[in-house]
């Protein structure tokens, strides 16, 4: 079993992943700045889930620190590592702009920097479906370009993948960007739709809807995330002997580099979302009909036969079962009768 590092642990999709690895017997440091974006309780408890694993270990930081970063690289003697921690958010990148370039640009390329002077067989780290931005031939391929970003929550993320490829170029760092399509399920985080729209309807109170409902999501349950990362991790990027610079395939290189996308690969309408929450939650909700957010896109899908081929994995949880388990966390979690 290996030694690796996750950041973001305290994160939602990084709890989750931290679980499936430490399910699989691998030792885990996770660390995570536990910052204010959003309840640092709910972050206090994911790691308290985690904490009571032999394998795991929790290092409190913050990786846009390179000094932290170095430390943790040191102590760590890092196997594998898996970067996801940032600072999320489409909506809140239009107030704030400066602290996603800190966490989401800075905090990387410490990491990569890190893995420059102390190697390890595979960087995995996520990305983004926000980076197809205004891309709109369905379902989304990451092998075709993504070049026009629509927030900078987006361009922070494509940012990512570009810093991504110039180290595994340079120094033959492997490395995986793993493009993530609306991930949903227990843990979530209270900015995101899920558990915005069950905080309201529980308390009787409107909730926003969007372009009247009329987006369509590939909402992804977050245990096939996780299993996606972890499977991918233990893959590390290669060289494509097929690449051709005169026609090049986005998703890899001649460089040990790879993109690849983890969804659903079944896009629901944001109304039929809100009609499952209030099946499960047993309540109706008094809806809000907006137009379209700055920063938002009509729909996503995504196109995941690269991942399958890689892996042998493709997400397959139904939204039914997902916003089934989703809300019977909500309810337990918050002690909704």
């Amino acid at each position: 079993m290996s030694n690796v590092l996750v950041t973001g642990a305290a994160g939602f999709v990084g709890m989750h992943t931290c679980q499936n690895l430490l399910a699989k017997g691998h030792t885990v440091t996770g660390i995570d700045n536990l910052n204010d974006y959003y309840s640092v309780q709910l972050k206090r408890d994911r790691v308290a889930q985690l904490e009571s694993e032999p394998l795991f270990a929790f290092v409190e930081g913050d990786f846009a620190s390179l000094e932290f970063v170095r430390g943790c690289f040191e102590a760590g003697q890092f196997e594998y590592v898996v970067h996801l921690g940032a600072q999320a958010g489409v909506r809140y990148s239009l107030e704030n702009p400066h602290s996603y370039v800190v966490s989401n640009v800075q905090g990387f390329l410490n990491i990569l920097e890190c893995c420059r002077a102390m190697p390890v067989k595979h960087l995995v780290y996520a990305s983004s479906s926000s980076v197809y931005g205004a891309n709109t031939k369905m379902p989304f391929t990451a092998s075709e370009p993504a070049d026009h970003p629509v927030s900078l929550y987006a361009a922070t993320k494509k940012s990512n993948e570009a810093f991504a490829h110039s180290y595994s170029h340079l120094f033959q760092i492997p490395t995986t960007g793993l493009r993530f399509f609306t991930v949903y399920g227990p843990w979530g985080r209270p900015d995101m739709a899920p558990m915005l729209f069950a905080n309201a309807i529980v308390k009787g109170e409107p909730i926003k809807v969007f372009n009247e409902g009329k987006m369509r999501r590939d909402f992804t349950f977050v245990e096939d995330v996780a299993e996606g990362v972890v499977r991918t991790m233990l893959l590390p990027a290669t060289p494509d002997p097929d690449w051709n610079s005169e026609a090049p395939n986005s998703a890899t290189s001649n460089a040990p580099y790879r993109i690849y996308n983890i969804g659903n690969h079944e896009p629901v309408e944001l109304l039929y979302f809100i009609e499952l929450m209030e099946k499960e939650l047993g309540m109706e909700a008094q809806k809000i009909m907006l137009p379209m957010q700055p920063g938002d896109v009509l729909a996503t899908y995504a196109d995941v036969e690269d991942l399958g081929r890689a892996t042998g994995y493709r997400p397959s949880t139904s939204i039914e079962n997902g916003v089934k388990e989703f809300v019977r966390w909500f309810k337990s979690y918050y002690d909704i009768r």
